[in-house]
């Protein structure tokens, strides 16, 4: 199934320039599975034309409160009864203000106003200039908007219509579609704080070579995002990949495994949940030379030694947080056969509670995977699914432990 599957959207554009994005949100919120019913007010309606939004949800669009197409001329109620959610996006100043005061003088803030508010939520994305949205009147109304229940959106930073620069931009569409899919999962992880480190480590030989291996860090990142939907407070410690950081999360980014486990304990004694997914290289060389190792056309392989990494999960296993039970911490385990045995051996051998194992070279760059869980009763298996559906499944198996403990 899509993020948004049987979930019917209302999407409401207030006037601003920011209603060119809308086209493309309402195309990505489609793609997601959601059925779009869009409502413009006339000020949108001279940004972008209703014809383009129709086009795009396949419904027709409405403006008018007066609108003739239902029977009992209710629009602002027929329609806020079918949604799951009403998004106005771009929500502009005034009309933010509109909403604080109960205003209702067009089909969209009357459907705002008319809602059921205990069964369907109101989320804005706001868009203005810069000073209108540091103005102390925008963020007083922000702040009585989420008092009375609306789900306010961040703002983004950059250049603006006006040719200034600063906060006010309507957040990118797939941004606001991340915050959307993340607004209906279930927040299992509430009050929790999830420490989730990601992606390869590299081990410099000399200043242009290393040594590293084929993991892409796709599924800490979706882990990351995962938990960050189910409501955790998320810091992501992320090896050398080229990914977008998953809303809302804090990312530290290292290169080496010393880096890595410096980063871990800095952030640890603060988290309630750490998940290892990285792959940390094994060794790493014991003299990193100073300038390129030259190939002298001798056929004499250079002379390096090599010492162990630090064993970053069992040491945080081992600390004494960990032990009394107050920091739950999950393993991962990249092997190339006989998965069930190794998985098994490894979370002896490292005290974790939980082990995830996967067959590494049938998922190292890849959008999916399938997962082994290996605990003390024995072995459940998640079938093969797209990496982010499997972080939703292990965010949930996860949950389910810390209530028992």
């Amino acid at each position: 199934m899509s993020d948004l599957s049987n979930k019917h959207i209302v999407l409401g554009l207030s006037g601003g320039i920011a209603c060119y994005k809308a086209a493309e949100l309402c195309r990505a919120l489609v793609k997601a599975g959601a059925s779009v019913q869009v409502v413009m007010t006339e000020a949108a309606a001279q940004f972008i034309t209703p014809v383009t939004l129709q086009a795009l949800s396949n419904r027709a669009v409405y403006v008018s409160q007066w609108d003739a197409r239902e029977p009992n001329n209710m629009a602002h109620i027929n329609l806020s009864r079918e949604a799951d959610a009403i998004l106005v996006a771009p929500a502009s100043a005034d009309f933010m203000a509109k909403l604080l005061h109960g205003r209702a003088d067009d089909l969209l803030s009357l459907m705002c106003l008319a809602r059921p508010i205990d069964s369907v939520p109101l989320i804005l994305a706001p868009a203005m200039n810069r000073e209108m949205w540091l103005h102390p009147a925008t963020q007083r109304n922000m702040a009585q908007l989420k008092a009375d229940g609306a789900h306010v959106l961040d703002v983004g930073q950059g250049e603006q219509a006006c040719g200034e620069t600063g906060d006010g931009r309507m957040l990118e569409p797939e941004e606001i579609l991340q915050d959307l899919v993340a607004f209906f999962q279930t927040k299992v992880l509430a009050g929790q704080h999830v420490l989730v480190t990601a992606g390869p480590t590299y081990e410099a030989m000399d200043p242009v070579r290393g040594i590293t291996n084929l993991s892409s860090g796709k599924m800490g990142f979706s882990i990351a995002r995962a938990a960050r939907e189910a409501g955790a407070e998320v810091t992501l410690v992320a090896g050398p990949v080229h990914l977008p950081t998953p809303r809302g999360v804090q990312r530290v980014d290292v290169r080496s495994a010393l880096d890595m486990q410096a980063a871990v304990a800095a952030h640890v004694d603060a988290a309630s949940v750490f998940v290892a997914t990285a792959a940390v290289a094994d060794w790493r060389v014991a003299e990193v030379a100073g300038q390129k190792i030259k190939k002298e056309g001798s056929g004499q392989l250079p002379q390096l030694s090599f010492v162990e990494n630090p064993d970053i999960l069992a040491g945080v296993a081992q600390s004494a947080r960990a032990k009394s039970g107050a920091l739950y911490c999950v393993g991962f385990a990249a092997e190339s056969h006989d998965l069930l045995q190794h998985a098994t051996t490894k979370r002896e051998r490292k005290g974790v509670p939980l082990l995830v194992g996967n067959i590494g070279p049938a998922t190292f760059g890849l959008d999916d995977n399938a997962l082994l869980l290996v605990d003390a009763q024995g072995a459940k298996e998640l079938p093969h699914a797209n990496k982010l559906t499997l972080a939703r499944q292990l965010v949930a198996e996860i949950a389910k432990r810390l209530k028992v403990a």
